[in-house]
């Protein structure tokens, strides 16, 4: 077992991902108990947003699909809008932070600085957009187009939407509500500025409907790891989310990042996703990854594995070799490079067949299986490396695997010196460790 950490500096960032309705395994539905309605209720996210604050989670991270073409009908997808959901509750919950999804690509940057600038006024300043340049072909069809624009026209795109939104929600001062009943004066109207922006994608004039929100601007996540992406991120985002199986490879992205962020005069916190597993002993472990395994079966798992990496799916032969032979060129794959990059360089290091990279992808992201004390030796050791910062943490199930982590995880972190024992601060910026937002 690892020797305790006792410096502030050791500490974790955690997230938890809630990905994919009620789960991030695909077997998560039958697995869990409740019915399988519960991805679409209010009482499931209030519960589990509950449970996290309750282990002292820093944030919670919903994904969004816009369509449900990756699982068709096999599975819950993240399908009702996320900021709704954590606007839902951030009424039942006072410290952690709430991020959403929401797309570059198909959304618009009036509407979404709304969005986010209402969440984080309603939340007191505890707000996180993820923003993603789609990457999902089939979303296209849901407005209006046959297929994505390219990579780097997203990515272009994007550029300009989060340069935009962040103009709007700096379009008060701070000081510009007044609220001078005695002299009637609401807002100082020279503190209001229109932006006038007129770009190549966007025109808005913009100001905001309202003061600018109590963090600034909400905190920025992003997961671009193509080379426009790496870029973004570095000029715009205040933590990077990364899908990473390799801890040198992991180490290895985050230095670039840092690397890059530092040429805007910025810095960026580097999350990799980890899909964990938890059991009071190994055993309990690898009996919960089994069943939830088995609730599948690899019909379903070869194709999100066809979708993540490219290769056919005919050309995915289980106790096979993984077809290194039969990937589409980079240039001509439109899905997540992250993803992409990350499950083939795991199937070449460790020679593995399509099998038994499906046993250890996670879906996309690093899978662990233990008890507390085996997954906290993995993230001490790839902190200690330098390959993380903190972890997004993919929940295999809901709620039991978030409730393994706040009664099992986090225990055990705490007890090493690894994670804090309360919240810091007020806003999330706060929380993260984040300097103000400029």
């Amino acid at each position: 077992m690892a020797s305790p950490v006792t410096s502030p500096e050791s500490e974790l960032i955690l997230c938890g991902a809630l990905m994919h309705g009620v789960g991030m395994h695909m077997g998560a539905w039958s697995f869990r108990d409740g019915p399988a309605s519960d991805y679409v209720s209010a009482e499931l996210p209030i519960q589990v947003a509950r449970i996290a604050e309750e282990a002292k989670l820093h944030g919670i991270f919903y994904a969004d699909a816009l369509g449900i073409a990756e699982s068709g009908t096999d599975r819950p997808v993240s399908a009702l809008d996320p900021a709704m959901i954590l606007a839902l509750v951030s009424g039942v919950t006072k410290r952690i932070g709430l991020v959403a999804t929401a797309s570059t690509t198909y959304s618009d940057p009036y509407l979404l600085a709304r969005v986010f600038g209402t969440l984080d006024h309603l939340s007191g300043g505890r707000a996180g957009w993820n923003s993603v340049a789609t990457f999902n072909s089939a979303a296209a069809r849901q407005f209006g187009a046959e297929d994505l624009p390219s990579r780097e026209e997203r990515y272009a795109r994007a550029d300009e939407f989060l340069g935009l939104v962040f103009r709007l929600w700096e379009s008060w001062d701070p000081d510009a509500l007044v609220g001078d009943k005695e002299n009637k004066v609401f807002a100082r109207p020279e503190g209001v500025h229109a932006i006038d922006h007129v770009g190549k994608y966007f025109k808005v004039q913009g100001p905001s409907p309202f003061p600018r929100p109590p963090q600034g601007r909400p905190v920025i996540f992003q997961a671009g790891s193509s080379e426009p992406g790496r870029e973004q991120a570095a000029q715009f985002a205040d933590v990077v989310f990364t899908a990473q199986h390799i801890m040198s490879e992991a180490v290895e992205f985050r230095a670039d990042m840092r690397r890059r962020a530092a040429k805007y005069g910025r810095s960026v916190k580097v999350l990799p996703g980890m899909l964990c597993h938890l059991g009071a002993t190994r055993q309990e472990a690898e009996a919960r990854r089994g069943a939830l395994d088995n609730e599948v079966g690899t019909g379903p798992e070869l194709v999100r594995l066809s979708q993540r990496s490219g290769v056919p799916v005919e050309d995915l032969v289980l106790d096979e070799k993984f077809p290194l032979h039969a990937l589409i060129p980079e240039g001509q794959f439109k899905g997540s490079l992250g993803f992409r990059r990350t499950l083939v360089n795991l199937a070449v290091k460790e020679d593995y067949t399509v099998r038994e990279l499906l046993l250890h992808y996670g879906g996309g992201h690093h899978r662990v299986v233990g008890t507390a004390s085996d997954i906290a030796d993995v993230m001490q050791e790839w902190h200690a490396a330098g390959a993380a910062d903190g972890f997004n943490l993919m929940v295999d199930a809901l709620p039991s695997g978030l409730e393994a982590i706040r009664d099992l995880l986090v225990p055990e972190l705490q007890r090493r010196g690894m994670f804090h024992k309360d919240y810091t601060g007020t806003t999330f910026r706060e929380s993260l460790g984040l300097p103000p937002a400029s």
